[in-house]
């Protein structure tokens, strides 16, 4: 009998979205700042770019980043601060801005976090979208010593709590944008 994974592609792939009264133009120039992720992240509290010229493709963004201990709790997870670097793949004003989590030797892993933006209503649709097709270096990390029955649950819960920060990320990115004076949005 062939052995079956709960490593199957794409390992995740979930999306929120949510409408903010501003046009594409203003949410693209809030989200297109990385180094703004502090105000709106549930774990990224900031960071910096460390090349490239920022929120331009090919520019590399050291993120800072804060992780809870009741954060599926019982699995190997990363907690208290730790760094992640990305890639800009997409920037598109108005319109799309992706990035790709590296690996510790900079190769861009199969994980990309996106923010698309759709003229709608008077305002803008922001969908925030995040999809790792395969295992990334962290998730092998965590999931190397797990029985299939432990990675079925790890991947069920972190499903869970990733679906959670794209929606809170949503509604702080709407709070930010539509309370930014008229002035500051252009």
């Amino acid at each position: 009998m062939a052995k079956t994974s709960v490593v199957n592609a794409p390992l995740f792939q979930l999306s929120a979205e949510v409408h903010i009264a501003a046009s594409p133009a203003e949410v693209y120039a809030v989200v297109g700042d990385l180094a703004r992720s502090g105000e709106w992240s549930p774990e990224c509290v900031g960071g910096s770019w460390i090349s490239g010229e920022p929120g331009t493709v090919g520019a590399v963004f050291r993120g800072e980043n804060l992780r809870s201990t009741e954060v599926v709790a019982w699995a190997p997870v990363v907690r208290g601060t730790w760094f992640t670097e990305s890639e800009v793949v997409a920037a598109e004003p108005g319109r799309t801005f992706q990035w790709s989590m590296r690996t510790r030797s900079g190769a861009k892993q199969d994980s990309i976090w996106a923010y698309d933006i759709e003229p709608a209503d008077g305002g803008s649709v922001l969908t925030h979208r995040f999809r790792m097709g395969s295992p990334t270096e962290g998730i092998r990390g965590i999931t190397a010593e797990m029985s299939e029955e432990q990675k079925s649950a790890f991947f069920a819960e972190w499903s869970e709590k990733l679906a959670g920060d794209l929606a809170i990320t949503l509604e702080r990115i709407k709070r930010v944008v539509e309370n930014r004076p008229t002035e500051e949005r252009g």
